[in-house]
């Protein structure tokens, strides 16, 4: 059995979806929503629309976990750490996938090394790429990166959780598929903030351009492998994810450009990323001037105008 922690659009997403190979644990913590979805089969808060199939068990309790021999995490990244200090001794011994993008403030960490800290004898993954939770509830084709460093049980996993409308590429090469994941929200926020504010859509392809050379600068720096920045998890996550208004990291973007109001209640991890990636290209003096732009703007210490001069006033150079 495959347990899903986290009933979000995403966490719910998959475990619709991977109900089409056979039964699948929804886990959520809000008591009262588990209750909704147990009685209306939907999860109107988060995925509305979409009906939960009957190979579905929506619980709050998890000693579920006790059964499952697969694990996806699909909590955001700024919480994962917190869920892990509490619950991680659940998931000893367990294949531990983490559908979540981002690095954490404070440390700098990504998924994966937050899992091998709280959890004993984990195998950790990372499920990343260009995709929506819509699209896979509805079971429109996606294709996705599984990444995970233990060979033999990335093989197992790519069987386990590729389903009729999901199609998972494997690599071993986690670094460089967590830096692409985590990384094009950022560029996927400026290109919002262009967007929003009425740049054109010439400073949106110079913006991806740009910043897809910030992701690759990135992940050499952490020993990554530049071509699996080339693949779903660095540069097909950084097209769908700066062109869409399904995006809410480019719509984030958009609400800074257009000076207007953006719903607090939704998670937007290139905005955290943003500053934990400043913080580490400052420790090791690296040149990001499109998340340098993207930090003030969320900080609201630039605003739109003072962060294209930044951006149009840099030294030429060769491309």
């Amino acid at each position: 059995m495959i347990a899903v922690i986290g009933a979000g659009a995403f966490g719910t997403a998959l475990a619709v979806s991977l109900a089409r190979n056979g039964p699948v644990v929804l886990w959520a913590r809000d008591k009262d929503h588990v209750k909704e979805m147990q009685a209306t089969r939907q999860n109107a808060r988060r995925l509305p629309e979409i009906t939960l199939p009957q190979a579905v068990t929506v619980s709050t309790d998890l000693a579920c976990l006790a059964d499952a021999d697969i694990v996806l995490v699909s909590v955001p990244a700024q919480k994962l750490r917190a869920f892990l200090k509490s619950h991680g001794s659940k998931l000893a011994g367990k294949p531990v996938v983490a559908c979540c993008k981002g690095m954490e403030r404070g440390t700098g960490l990504r998924p994966t090394q937050v899992i091998a800290e709280h959890v004993g004898d984990a195998v950790p993954a990372i499920l990343t790429g260009p995709s929506f939770a819509q699209d896979i509830a509805k079971g429109l084709p996606t294709a996705l990166t599984l990444a995970c460093a233990d060979e033999p049980m990335g093989e197992h996993l790519q069987a386990r959780l590729s389903t009729p409308n999901i199609r998972l590429y494997r690599t071993t090469d986690v670094t460089g598929a967590e830096l692409g994941g985590a990384l094009k929200n950022v560029i996927a926020i400026a290109c919002g903030v262009a967007i929003g504010a009425g740049l054109g859509e010439s400073a949106r392809a110079a913006l991806m351009t740009r910043g897809f050379a910030e992701l690759v600068k990135v992940a050499e720096t952490y020993g990554a492998n530049a071509d699996t920045l080339a693949g779903l998890s660095g540069f097909g996550d950084l097209v769908l994810t700066c062109t869409s208004e399904q995006s809410r990291n480019y719509r984030f973007g958009q609400s800074i450009g257009a000076g207007e109001t953006f719903d607090t209640g939704l998670t937007v991890e290139g905005a955290a990323t943003a500053q934990a990636l400043e913080e580490i290209a400052r420790d090791a003096g690296l040149d990001l001037p499109i998340t340098h732009v993207v930090t003030g703007l969320v900080r609201g210490e630039l605003n739109v105008r003072d962060a294209m001069d930044k951006l149009l006033q840099r030294p030429l150079k060769e491309e």
